[in-house]
């Protein structure tokens, strides 16, 4: 049976593309919006989430997929670059004293030619959490049988 394992991040700002909430992206309506029919017709299905992702810093902690739930190879979801890989896992969001459910989003950085991502920022797809701000701490739980969590300096 998986467990889970909780770290304690902050709420921080990314890159704002996957939503479309930045001002210079290629991506106006916003990547998860683009990539939704293409994960659909592969079977993972992003609707009951927030079209953009909150990110999660764990530092000093960083992560590693080792075993996704969900893994969809190649997708060819915009003609601005090639094919990209994206895994999910499940996880849980808690942030005063309530627990939302959700994956992490994690696109292949061999694959993501465009956007570099700090391993210790923890991308998660979740319901639109109202009141939820930069900042803000919240607790995110893993599954370890599918996500490491590594001490920076164990490396």
């Amino acid at each position: 049976m998986a467990k889970w394992c909780v770290v304690v991040g902050t709420i921080s700002q990314g890159y704002r593309v996957a939503s479309g909430l930045t001002a210079n992206s290629p991506y106006p309506q916003g990547t998860l919006a683009m990539q939704l029919p293409h994960f659909l017709s592969r079977g993972f299905d992003l609707r009951p989430y927030f079209l953009g992702t909150l990110n999660v810093a764990i530092a000093p902690k960083h992560f590693q997929m080792v075993n996704p739930e969900i893994t969809l190879e190649l997708v060819s979801w915009t003609p601005a670059h090639g094919p990209e890989t994206f895994s999910f896992s499940r996880c849980q969001l808690t942030w005063k004293s309530r627990t939302f459910e959700g994956w992490i989003y994690y696109p292949h950085p061999e694959t993501k030619p465009l956007h570099f991502q700090k391993p210790d920022l923890v991308e998660v797809l979740m319901p639109k959490i109202e009141g939820l701000q930069y900042g803000d701490r919240v607790q995110l739980a893993v599954l370890t049988n599918e996500i490491q969590l590594i001490d920076s300096e164990d490396q």
